[in-house]
């Protein structure tokens, strides 16, 4: 067995780092979750290779891998898009989650006396809380990877809950750490209510604050190196999280409220620190999947308690604890049809944060902490397996998905311009008065700047002859008026570049 130490670690990280790019590779050939693999990786190199046993330093990684995931994940959401979903979304995230705990800890209390376990309903409420939310890191690979298109606002909807839903359960895990533990924490209803509620409002409150701080900063501040913009991000990131959780606000919730409102306000350098943190953010993945991979011990996994257990749990929590759930939080919205809501308990996807989670008992040394560390492990992995492989699968059973359509051309445009770059594909409509370009009529200020053709692109003259099915790159001063020249020509797809 090897020993993680000095001079090794570099070459250590440099080959799990390549071993497991190389596994998501082949994930994404498969249709099998990446993250699983990044999981699968370190657990392989943890059983024969390498000797790591350190849940302290796991979640302090884990830690710093959640808030840029959180970050990243509502800085790439459209405020636009989950507007309508603003409701459904954070009964989800929070009142699910509640429930979710609830009906799991429920279970495990009637079911763990059959198997042999001694497990009192707090510690049954503590598993449960680890496995509440669902995994941002997770469904936001998972739905942006695949690039398909779902019904119903559901692609916007998923991703509010899982980027919002951990906070809940932090705190409702922190919270039955400390009954357990009786650490003085298990107070009554009402204190601990108000725990929840200024964990909450501090945490928004923090956020939002901080992130209005980011972009006021990174607009006014002038760079000559931009690569200097993103590690100004980065101490705004880490400053949220840290000086929220000072002000006993929920850390969590701050980083994703201040990612949604840096994502959402016109910014400097704004290109290059989306290139950036798409990147940063797959590597913390990595990163914290394969740490967690490597801190369990795949014999403790495979022992008949564990696989017995974990498997009802997790199979209780894919066939019941979540639909139900689910089904409970949404039944004050009409929006939702059947088959959508039964598509959002199926996108319940456990991932890192369960695990991550698992090992806060395993540092505070509660007695059973092992066992639930191996069974939250197990039940996830049952999770990425069933639930992950099958995201696209269902949503097509379901009639939920659409084909997205894939832009041809890749530009962006400044934040501070005033142009709009749309691209469009030619239908029979636009030609009724002529096949050539001079013979479309366009709005002033109004350029075809290139067309996409067979594989080919070329920059247009007046004289060039259109054919049904190019794409065309249009800029223009008019928005308005040129959204309406598309509407009279009969087309409704439009894609827009920013």
């Amino acid at each position: 067995m090897f020993e993680i130490s000095g001079e090794h670690i570099v070459l250590v990280g440099a080959l799990l780092l390549f071993v497991a790019v190389v596994a998501g590779k082949v994930a994404y050939r498969f249709g099998a979750p990446a993250l699983l693999l990044f999981l699968g990786v370190g657990m392989l190199f943890g059983w024969n290779f390498i000797s790591f046993n350190s849940p302290e330093i796991t979640q302090f990684i884990g830690m710093v891998a959640l808030c840029i995931i959180l970050f990243s994940g509502g800085m790439d959401t459209s405020f636009q898009e989950i507007r309508p979903v603003l409701g459904p979304g954070a009964v989800l995230a929070t009142l699910g989650v509640v429930l979710t705990t609830l009906l799991l800890a429920s279970f495990i209390t009637l079911v763990a006396p059959w198997l042999g376990f001694e497990l009192s309903f707090p510690m049954a409420m503590l598993l449960a809380a680890t496995m509440s939310s669902t995994d941002s890191a997770s469904v936001f690979s998972i739905l942006r990877t695949k690039k398909q298109g779902l019904k119903e606002h559901l692609r916007p909807m998923l991703e509010l809950e899982s980027g919002s839903n951990d906070p809940m359960a932090y705190m409702l895990t922190v919270l039955m750490i400390g009954i357990v533990g009786h650490e003085g924490t298990s107070g009554g209803i009402g204190e601990n209510l108000l725990y929840l509620l200024v964990q909450f409002l501090m945490g928004g409150i923090g956020g939002y604050a901080i992130g209005r701080a980011a972009v006021w900063s990174i607009n006014k501040i002038n760079f000559e190196n931009h690569s200097l913009y993103s590690v100004l991000l980065l101490a705004f990131i880490f400053f949220s999280f840290s000086f929220t959780d000072l002000l006993h606000g929920n850390g969590y919730l701050a980083v994703y409220i201040a990612g949604l409102v840096v994502g959402n306000n016109p910014l400097t350098q704004k290109r290059t620190l989306t290139v950036f943190f798409d990147g940063f953010t797959w590597l913390m993945q990595i990163v914290m999947f394969l740490m967690l991979g490597l801190l369990v011990n795949t014999r403790d996994l495979l022992q008949s308690d564990v696989l017995i257990l974990g498997g009802l749990v997790g199979f209780f929590m894919i066939l019941f604890a979540r639909p139900i759930a689910v089904f409970l939080s949404l039944a004050p919205f009409r929006e939702f049809s059947t088959k959508a809501r039964w598509y959002i308990s199926w996108v319940g996807l456990r991932g890192a944060v369960p695990i991550l989670f698992a090992t806060y008992p395993i540092v505070a040394e509660l007695p059973g902490a092992e066992l639930l560390f191996n069974v939250v492990f197990l039940s996830t992995i049952l999770s990425l397996l069933i639930q992950g492989t099958t995201v696209s699968g269902m949503a097509n059973v379901l009639g939920l998905a659409y084909t997205e359509r894939k832009a041809s051309f890749e530009v962006n445009l400044r934040e501070d311009m005033t142009t709009s770059l749309t691209e469009v594909e030619v239908g029979e409509q636009m030609l009724t008065k002529g096949n050539t370009l001079k013979e479309i009529t366009l709005p002033e200020n109004t350029l075809v700047m290139m067309i996409y053709r067979d594989g080919d692109y070329f920059v247009p003259q007046g004289k060039t002859e259109l054919q049904v099915g190019d794409k065309l790159l249009v800029i223009t001063d008019r928005k308005e008026e040129l959204a309406s020249t598309y509407r009279a020509m009969g087309i409704e797809d439009v894609h827009k570049h920013h």
